[in-house]
């Protein structure tokens, strides 16, 4: 995997891997790559490096994240091997409900204002992990997205472009406009932009803990953000919230243990894809053969429909995830697939019930130790909701709830919403791989080709993450978003069979931007990716040159 074939003048990919025997930090701008990488060279662990990143992507990518909005980790441990999951996604307010909002007129879930929004689980989630896997102090982590916060940042080319063309959202919130549309419009190119009231949430986080966030000061203007917005949440919502640890779910792909994290994240729809996948000779096809792509595509759709019928919060419903991820059920969902032309009505299956706008940014460090974290508010600038006085947006994940009350995923009290952020991880024998795709409901499916990218296609870590994708952000249907770098005769092939094609740019944001980190741990060397669909790099942490002796 990680050898590449040809002379370098030759090959698919535009860019090569980061290889170092050091730590490595790849993230959606290069200045939270940076910050990462300084952590790690100031003797930091992983998650430090993880959360020092994340903290500044929260300033520097605000329309994708922040401390207003959710988690999910996936830890490998490098002396133990082992993979521990967390899950740092909020609860619904205990006083929204269904009757609630059908009183207030509405007829499915909100997906802006402050009924879309839950309990943000970001800074729980950062303590719970520094905690666990945490070496430098906690305060040390926030003094970069401080930094930039207070004394600005250029803002680069695609954070620009998204920014931009969230004006009208921005501008809707007194709060949101006084700061990220200053001068009434958003910053340029190589702008600086300051946020001087994020700075100070941030000095609180990084003084009071998570304790500041849900039982002090930020608590406080959160709620009294939701009070004058006509919101339900209160006191008891923030203070009593708690991330998870979980076990993760797996599958084998070709001789590679593919995890993900369970419900109620979607990363059970990316090992079902898997499952129905390997019932086909994609290791013989081109990567860019209409074949190939053709299985592919129908994977997604038999998966996805599954994934709208079943992913719920498992406290609150039955989520048949094991059923969903077994062999035997990937293999009767895969004789559903016909291998002449598209099918354009898919129904969910019956899965045996045994008992029993978003970054993401990774991490190795030099001893193995890998993060795959991502975070989100969701849609661009969440719920459009800033909280008075703290620079920060919260979330509208309440926005995936149904109100239909015979669906698992109906909104309930203290419920969590179904949710597309997901964390990945891969491994087979020395090679181990730490990845995520943003982009809402192309994720598992952008999870599932990168897989085969890799075993079936023998592309390493740059080349999966560069070659060109599809999406499908609809359940069932025909369409399908293709970017046009696929060979002119495949996109013939693919309408011929019956695929809606819409041709999108050589590196479309809709297929979402992605990180990899991989660790050779016969070798000890360590190697990093970052997708040219985002702004940001893959960056080392620096060796030890200049007091080596």
């Amino acid at each position: 995997m990680m050898s590449v074939t040809g002379m370098a003048a030759d090959r698919s990919q535009a860019r090569s891997m980061v290889i170092t025997t050091r730590g490595i930090v790849a993230t959606s701008q290069t200045l939270a790559s940076q910050a990462g990488a300084q952590a790690l060279a100031r003797g930091g662990s992983a998650v430090d490096a993880a959360i020092a990143a994340n903290a500044v992507l929260g300033v520097v990518e605000p329309m994708s994240n922040g401390i207003g909005g959710d988690l999910f980790v996936l830890y490998r441990g490098g002396t133990t091997g082992k993979l521990t999951g967390l899950n740092a996604s909020g609860w619904a307010p205990k006083k929204l409900t269904p009757r609630f909002l059908k009183d207030h007129g509405e007829k499915k879930m909100p997906q802006e204002g402050i009924h879309a929004v839950t309990v943000p689980g970001c800074v729980e989630g950062w303590e719970r992990l520094h905690q666990k896997f945490g070496r430098l102090p906690w305060a040390e982590l926030f003094r970069p997205a401080m930094y930039y916060a207070s004394r600005g940042f250029p803002v680069t080319e695609m954070i620009h472009d998204s920014w931009a063309s969230y004006r009208s959202k921005l501008a809707a919130d007194a709060n949101a406009r006084g700061i990220f549309l200053a001068g009434g419009s958003a910053p340029a190119v190589g702008q600086v932009f300051r946020n001087e009231a994020l700075a100070g949430a941030l000095k609180l986080v990084a003084e009071g803990g998570a304790n500041a966030y849900y039982r002090g000061p930020i608590a406080k203007a959160i709620l009294e953000t939701s009070a004058r917005s006509g919101g339900t949440m209160d006191a008891s919502d923030l203070a009593e919230f708690r991330s998870e640890w979980v076990e993760p779910i797996s599958t084998d792909y070709h001789g590679w243990k593919v995890s993900e994290l369970p419900p109620n994240g979607q990363g059970m729809a990316a090992l079902e894809m898997l499952n129905i996948m390997e019932r086909f000779p994609l290791d013989k096809l081109g990567q860019a053969s209409a074949e190939a792509l053709h299985y592919k595509i129908e994977a997604q759709k038999l998966a996805y429909m599954d994934l709208e019928r079943y992913l719920a919060d498992p406290r609150f419903a039955e989520v048949p995830w094991a059923g969903l991820i077994s062999k035997p059920y990937g293999e009767s969902r895969a004789k559903l697939v016909d291998r002449q032309k598209a099918t354009c009505k898919v129904e969910p299956g019956n899965p045996p019930r045994p008992q029993g706008d978003t970054i993401y940014l990774t991490v190795v460090d030099r001893d193995g130790n890998i993060v795959s974290l991502i975070q989100s508010l969701y849609l661009g600038f969440g719920s459009g909701v800033a909280v008075d006085g703290m620079g920060f947006h919260l979330h509208n994940r309440g926005g995936l709830f149904v109100l239909d009350e015979k669906h698992p995923n109906v909104l309930a009290p203290r419920k969590r919403p179904f949710h597309t952020i997901i964390p990945a991880y891969m491994e087979k024998g020395d090679i181990h791989i730490g990845f995520g795709i943003m982009g809402g409901l192309n994720q598992a499916q952008a999870h599932a080709q990168f897989v085969a990218n890799i075993v079936d296609h023998g592309l390493n870590i740059q080349g999966a993450l560069e070659a060109p994708r599809f999406t499908r952000l609809e359940f069932g249907g025909c369409g399908v978003l293709i970017e046009n770098r696929y060979p002119a005769e495949t996109l013939a092939a693919l309408r011929k069979m019956g695929h809606q094609l819409k041709v999108l740019g050589a590196y479309s944001p809709q297929v979402g931007g992605g990180q990899a980190v991989a660790h050779d741990s016969a070798r000890k060397v360590n190697y990093g990716a970052s997708s040219p669909r985002k702004d940001g790099a893959a960056v080392p942490e620096p060796d030890p040159y200049f007091s080596a002796r």
